[in-house]
């Protein structure tokens, strides 16, 4: 076959499905089989075995670390956790109406507007930026959620792992061990996932050679949208007016009838089950048995068995959205910081492409859109339009 530059033809694809323009070796979606891969290692393996911290460093070195390496990159995380007094004031002004995530975009642009590396993109320093907006994004994050509810931000604490520092800031105490593991897992799960919308905009402005900053704050605006991140807002949006698991078939019906989608069902690349989903529909309901949210995870379950016998024989099944959002409430999150969660998580995923990109393409990014216009239409003067 012939190379696409000696055809001289673009090859048209809507939404660039099914288009490869770089390549990788952080995460790989078999969306037939239902896996998930970070560096070659099954996601269930990893959500087993493995920590935030460690799997972040597997993504932005692409290899597992040694003791010695994970403790002291555990190190420099807890070291970068603070952020400066005067940002945080700052946070105090935002409107308290606006969407976190909007909050979170403004402050991540503010705090790389005060870094005097902003503009070194050597790796080097790409790396260290990396490893200090993985530490901050928490930090930033409980903050935006104490300050819009009226409450002074809390201080990182050193002594605390990350998901576990997450928690206290986020709530004003200290995790169980089961409400560790549980948002651990959560974030290991969202770390990473392929060429999504919001690594793919990362990548676009980070390859015009704008400062890592400017490429995260562009990524946080792509996970932003309801068709993305927003997604496991919307599930619990979704069965709010559900009373019972009961009401679910009437329910379900009546939402294929009217060609209404199912929120957290279906994936643009899994034509299986959501290796996450599963890991996360057994956390969701080792959660409900301690903390409570029962109701909504019984009334899940319910959609999960009518999609059985409609979505399911089309391919479509539950994705990561389905019972996060379950997750998040009985660990105390309010239903508009979930989004910022997955930020939280993610920002591993979206550094790591970009140190990778930076190190292996570096090349501008400049897909072709197909003119369907007319040409050579002549200028009418605006008197004799």
């Amino acid at each position: 076959m012939k190379d696409i530059k000696e055809l001289g033809e673009p090859v048209f694809s809507r939404g660039l499905e099914n288009i490869y323009f770089t390549q990788t070796e952080l995460s790989y979606i078999d969306g037939k089989a239902g896996k998930l891969y970070y560096v070659g290692i099954p996601i269930e393996e990893l959500a087993e075995k493995s920590s935030f911290e460690e799997v972040a460093f597997l993504l932005l070195h692409r290899r597992l670390p040694t003791k010695k390496e994970l403790e002291e990159f555990d190190r420099k995380l807890k070291e970068n956790r603070r952020v400066r007094v005067e940002k945080i004031a700052s946070f105090a002004n935002y409107p308290r109406d606006a969407h976190p995530m909007a909050a979170l975009r403004t402050a991540i642009s503010e705090i790389g507007l005060f870094d005097p590396t902003a503009e070194d993109l050597s790796p080097e320093s790409l790396y260290e930026k990396s490893v200090s907006l993985i530490a901050k994004f928490p930090t930033v994050v409980a903050a935006l959620r104490r300050l819009r509810e009226g409450k002074l931000p809390i201080e990182p604490r050193d002594d605390l792992s990350h998901a576990a520092n997450f928690f206290y800031m986020m709530n004003g105490y200290e995790p169980s061990p089961e409400q560790e593991r549980a948002l651990d897992v959560a974030l290991i799960l969202h770390a990473d996932h392929g060429m999504n919308a919001s690594t793919f905009t990362a990548l676009v402005i980070a390859a015009t050679d704008s400062d890592i900053y400017s490429a995260i704050v562009g990524a946080i605006g792509a996970l932003k949208g309801p068709r993305h991140g927003g997604a496991n807002e919307r599930v619990l949006k979704m069965i709010r007016d559900i009373e019972s698991p009961e009401q679910v078939p009437e329910w379900f019906k009546q939402k294929l009838e009217k060609k209404e989608r199912i929120m957290g069902m279906g994936h643009r690349v899994y034509k299986a089950y959501d290796p996450r989903a599963r890991i996360l529909k057994r956390y969701a309901a080792e959660m409900v048995k301690a903390h409570g949210m029962s109701r909504e995870y019984e009334i899940l379950v319910a959609i999960e068995k009518e999609a059985e016998k409609y979505l399911a024989p089309k391919g479509i099944y539950p994705n990561v959205d389905f019972y996060s959002g379950v997750v998040y409430s009985d660990l105390g999150f309010p239903i508009e910081f979930f989004t910022p969660i997955f930020a939280v998580a993610r920002v591993a995923g979206w550094t790591a492409h970009i140190l990778e990109y930076k190190e292996k393409d570096d090349r501008l990014i400049r897909p072709r859109a197909q003119y369907t216009g007319e040409l050579d239409k002549p200028y009418v003067p605006v008197d004799e339009r």
